[in-house]
């Protein structure tokens, strides 16, 4: 096995690392829009849902703490992209202080917003099982020829020199690859193919250690883009508008309205919008700005979010009861009814 780099100082290619944040997750939606009727189909269903739930005409039902399995496909053609099983894991970390509000930079939160900070509810591991039922680290590593890789999905398949997907249905598939032209990550969101369904993150921009590099080394690339796997869209709404950036939403009541994505790590307050005197909520992890920056998600997120985790992704708040079941069973004894 190929040697892991755990030297920060990355030489050559430090010139590569990013700078600003850049996400592909609406570059990949507008594709498969193009693409794909049942995608469509799919996402008017998964909007129509969250605008219930939204609207108070579904209420959340799901009670406990959703652990969602993961499996780290390190996609790698130089050896410091084939990254440590220590940089997976401070991945992990963040992912489960981040879903949990157990992040200690929360405090950042201008006290204005302070009463909308959420615990998700929402723990991640490194799967235990593979899809054959097998024992697994819950990390496969794939030594590639490609010397990097962008928004077309071939770091999913093996036959373009990427790794395929396990059930989308039984895992959050996550690829570390190296990623070109300045991009952080991508996401697919809910509604789209399973054989590619999953989020994307260049290995400079993964965990804590190893390979991350600043401003992008506090995990968040991550936790972003797991939100647009769980239906967020970015903070000030994506969709294109020919008239004022302003009429644009993310689907979310509260978080205030924004005209464009904050870079870096802005002043409070950031007004746009005539939304004074609080202004952007740049702390948002759906934001654009540094990892250092972006430490919170909304009440009116975890609606949508929950919508999504009782809707498009069920099978893993199914999935998560089983274990609760079984677990329950072999202490010798049973959950209450709810």
């Amino acid at each position: 096995m190929a040697k892991k780099f755990e030297n920060k100082d990355i030489g050559e290619e430090s010139s590569e690392v990013p700078t600003q944040r850049k996400c592909g997750a609406m570059e990949v939606h507008h594709r498969l829009l193009a693409e794909s009727e049942s995608y469509v189909r799919a996402r008017n269903q998964i909007e129509n849902l969250a605008l219930a739930y939204k609207k108070g005409f579904r209420a959340v039902s799901r009670t406990g703490i959703v652990r969602i399995p993961v499996v780290a496909h390190i996609v790698w053609n130089k050896e410091e992209e084939n990254i440590s099983d220590a940089q997976i894991q401070s991945q992990i970390d963040v992912l489960n202080e981040d879903f949990r509000k157990l992040n200690s930079d929360v405090s950042q939160v201008p006290s204005v917003w302070s009463d909308l900070t959420v615990d998700l509810g929402i723990e991640f591991f490194l799967a235990t099982t593979d899809p054959d039922g097998n024992p697994t680290t819950g990390v496969t590593r794939t030594h590639t020829s490609v010397t990097s890789f962008s928004t077309d999905d071939r770091v999913k398949n093996e036959s373009t020199g990427g790794k395929d997907a396990w059930p989308a249905d039984s895992y959050l598939n996550m690829w570390v690859c190296k990623l070109s032209g300045g991009l952080l990550g991508y996401a697919q969101f809910p509604g789209g193919p399973a054989k590619t369904d999953g989020v994307v993150i260049t290995h400079t921009g993964f965990g804590t250690t190893g390979t991350a590099r600043p401003p992008f080394d506090g995990g968040r690339t991550a936790t972003h883009e797991i939100g647009h796997w769980l239906d967020l869209y970015h903070i000030w709404g994506d969709e294109l508008s020919f008239e004022d950036p302003c009429s644009r939403s993310d689907e979310v009541d509260d978080t205030p309205n924004q005209a464009s994505a904050n870079l870096g790590v802005p002043s409070f307050p950031h007004i746009s919008c005539n939304n004074g005197p609080n202004g952007d909520m740049f702390v948002n992890y759906m934001d654009y700005v540094d990892d250092k920056c972006m430490v919170m998600f909304t009440q009116g997120q975890a609606i949508r979010i929950n919508a999504c985790l009782e809707g498009p992704r069920s099978s893993f708040l199914t999935a998560t009861q089983k274990t609760e079941v079984e677990r329950a069973s072999s202490e010798g004894k049973m959950p209450m009814p709810k």
